[in-house]
């Protein structure tokens, strides 16, 4: 009698799982939830693009000491900055346009802007003058630590992009966007970028 009820027992377990999975697969036809994705349309893929509006993926902090000094033959002027800089870069979805994208049954394709830079600034809290020197005859020249802030940005910029942060930051978008438009039902997300000097696309 223990294992006839035992085997009934695990009968009804078995039942019962076959039962929730076959629920589970027929559920949204009942409830009348559509299949694929919840965007169907390129309009509606473009609204939601532009409302993330500027998609800034990547951020490099970077240090760099500068040195600017003004010679002349009564003295020299001197000045040594360490400089801590701050560089951020991603695409410009306000750019995107409805020929840039391709919906086919649950796969879409997007052709974005390329990467650039969205904004390069020194933190002021971290950047301080470590070394100020100044000649015998000489004045004290105020404009020389402007002219190091100038050139420790323009450095740090340079070594942003010789780091790679424009391919970073198109790997990062790519992903981001990839998993938002899966997240939406698209079940093939292929991402394309603009390079300088390609014409944009025009819808057909």
């Amino acid at each position: 009698m223990k294992s006839l009820a035992s085997f009934a027992q695990a009968l009804f377990l078995i039942v019962l799982f076959a039962l929730g999975l076959w629920l589970g697969a027929h559920y949204k036809q009942w409830l009348g939830i559509p299949e694929g994705p919840r965007i169907r349309t390129s309009a509606a893929v473009l609204q939601q693009i532009q409302s993330l509006a500027q998609l800034v993926t990547v951020r490099y902090v970077l240090e760099k000491a500068v040195i600017v000094e003004d010679v002349k033959w009564y003295g020299e002027n001197r000045l040594l900055l360490l400089a801590h800089g701050v560089v951020k870069a991603g695409v410009d979805l306000t750019r995107v346009q409805p020929g840039d994208i391709e919906i086919r049954d649950n796969r879409l394709r997007l052709r974005l802007p390329a990467p650039r830079v969205t904004d390069a600034y020194l933190d002021e809290s971290r950047t301080q003058v470590i070394d100020r020197q100044t000649g015998l005859l000489r004045r004290f020249d105020r404009e020389m630590e402007q002219m190091a802030r100038q050139t420790a940005l323009r450095e740090i910029r340079l070594a942003a992009h010789e780091a790679g942060i424009l391919k970073e930051a198109e790997e990062q978008a790519r992903l981001q966007l990839t998993r938002f438009f899966q997240a939406a039902g698209f079940r093939e997300v292929q991402i394309e970028f603009r390079r300088p000097g390609d014409p944009p696309e025009t819808t057909p």
